[in-house]
């Protein structure tokens, strides 16, 4: 099983359509879908700078930004299902299907994660593989590291992924790939192939 993170850069690109359709054909019972937070996200952003309230309420805040936009990639593709839960996700995938995963009721159960803006849909979709021993967590970003490899950390200085995204490495049983936007007819085929994604190989 592989786990998708559909970054919300993805919002208003014309890639994104392409991406959820290639899901939809490619995906069923094999992948899961981590949604972003896109604009829905740098909404929280935006209100907290004018209201000034505390970290933690922020991050709860953009976990919702994530079921939004999750539940909008539903709305777009049908053949897409939002789950909740894992009962949920197993249901889906064990029908051939491909989930969506809404993470706020999971992230209830889990007190080891901060509860701040330090971790992200990134860290989250390491979380999701971790659980699920993933054999691969990949990540959809809007332009492709030129590099054929990179430290988490290194990626985390950049702004690339969030600062706690190499914490969510430590020990990993899935391998980490970055792609870029347009890179899912290719990275489909790999999945129907059993092959490695491609991509950055993102290291602990």
């Amino acid at each position: 099983m592989w786990v998708v993170k559909l970054g919300g850069s993805l919002y208003g690109s014309p890639e994104l359509r392409s991406w959820l359709e290639a899901l939809a054909a490619s995906g069923g019972g094999r992948v899961v879908v981590v949604p972003g937070g896109g604009p829905f996200a740098d909404q929280v952003r935006a209100a907290q700078r004018c209201g000034s309230f505390d970290d933690q309420t922020a991050h709860w805040m953009a976990i919702l930004a994530m079921e939004q936009f999750g539940l909008m990639l539903c709305g777009l593709q049908p053949q897409l299902r939002a789950a909740r839960d894992r009962p949920a996700i197993q249901e889906i995938l064990a029908g051939g299907g491909v989930p969506v995963w809404l993470p706020g009721a999971m992230l209830i159960e889990d007190q080891t994660l901060p509860r701040d803006w330090s971790v992200s849909s990134d860290s989250l979709a390491a979380w999701l593989a971790r659980q699920y021993r993933a054999r691969f967590l990949v990540l959809v970003k809007s332009i492709e590291p030129d590099d054929e490899t990179l430290r988490a950390r290194a990626l985390s200085r950049r702004g690339v992924v969030d600062a706690s995204f190499a914490d969510r490495l430590v020990a990993a049983p899935f391998g980490v790939r970055i792609v870029g936007s347009d890179r899912h007819a290719r990275l489909m085929s790999a999945l129907r192939q059993g092959r490695s994604p491609g991509g950055c190989v993102v290291l602990p």
